[in-house]
């Protein structure tokens, strides 16, 4: 099985311990409105988060599955660096930024510890090939002085731009060949960079990456508990793709194939 070439990732579902403080954070702060029913959205776009609230929450434990981070594709370079102003004007703290070569990104925790990433795709005709023929991608340090005065980012703060979409899913898992089975051979995402240390990234329609996978927690971290603050579910998109849903007892994450 292989996912159609349109096939990418459509929204993610949080469970969060505070909605209220969720809510503003994920509005003031990231740029999101409340679309009514703890659903958030760019403004004028599409839902791209669900926050569901337990108040008997607990933090991820350390060694364990789950959620790295989900992240949020921004349609320039200027609406990165108007994120990037955004984030300092509100004094809240980065815990990385890197330059990808295929992207440039921005990272930071939501008020649960959630991980987010921020970023922007370069033109895909740029995009490099390494000597094996996958993908050239990297973690180098991300111009952040030229992001933050790329020409528009200094546009007064509206919020995120309406073409704003969820990218990409990065995942913790047990077991790098036990991951490739289930999101390659059961749900139908392609390899494209197998060579980064502990990390495998798979996609549809020759994207860099639809989703994640690493083991940086390490070889055979169990699920999180049932009630721990994370990833619930996500969706994966396409026209032609056959509705289901699929749960990855490995992370506890129910993956939803939707058809758009």
């Amino acid at each position: 099985m292989t996912l159609p070439a349109d096939a990418h990732i459509g929204q993610v579902s949080l469970t969060v311990r505070d909605l209220d403080r969720s809510l503003r954070f994920y509005t003031d702060v990231l740029g999101f409105v409340d679309a009514g029913t703890n659903r958030l959205s760019p403004p004028n776009g599409r839902v791209l988060i669900e926050l569901h609230e337990r108040k008997d929450a607990i933090a991820r434990p350390h060694r364990s599955s789950g959620l790295y981070h989900f992240a949020i594709l921004v349609p320039s370079r200027a609406a990165l660096g108007r994120s990037l102003r955004r984030l300092v004007d509100r004094r809240y703290s980065l815990t990385g930024a890197s330059d990808h070569l295929v992207s440039e990104a921005l990272y930071l925790d939501d008020p649960d510890g959630l991980g987010i990433e921020i970023y922007r795709d370069r033109p895909r005709d740029s995009w490099q090939r390494q000597p094996n023929g996958e993908l050239a991608m990297a973690t180098d340090p991300l111009d952040l002085e030229g992001v933050h005065d790329e020409p528009g980012a200094e546009t007064p703060w509206q919020g995120l731009e309406s073409g704003t979409v969820m990218g990409h899913v990065h995942l913790h898992v047990p077991h790098i060949d036990t991951a490739e089975k289930f999101y390659c051979r059961r749900i139908g995402f392609e390899p494209m960079v197998s060579t980064y240390p502990g990390a495998l990234f798979v996609a549809a329609g020759g994207y860099h990456h639809h989703l994640g996978l690493n083991v940086w927690t390490g070889i055979g971290a169990p699920p999180p508990p049932e009630n721990a603050v994370g990833l619930r579910s996500f969706t994966i998109e396409s026209a032609s793709v056959q509705s289901e849903n699929v749960f990855d007892n490995a992370t506890g994450v129910t993956v939803s194939l939707v058809r758009s």
